[in-house]
């Protein structure tokens, strides 16, 4: 499985979470061990979604696949 794949799993898990609060998540890029994401959805336009990157979607990746350096919105 690539890093791609990788990524996707884990986003699954972390979509199941922003979907009960009308939101979702979307893989954009991912370039060497940067990951490129954007919150949609009522978590796109939510004042908490720094929180939620940083909190729930970062913390997911980096622990499941600790070869990714950094997770950035677009």
């Amino acid at each position: 499985m690539d890093l791609r794949q990788r990524v996707e799993a884990v986003l699954d898990k972390v979509r199941a979470g922003l979907k009960t609060e009308g939101g979702d998540i979307e893989l954009i890029d991912v370039k060497e061990t940067a990951v490129y994401v954007k919150l949609k959805g009522a978590c796109g336009s939510c004042p908490m979604s720094s929180l939620t990157m940083k909190g729930l979607v970062e913390q997911s990746i980096k622990k499941e696949i600790p070869e990714v350096t950094s997770v950035q919105a677009v």
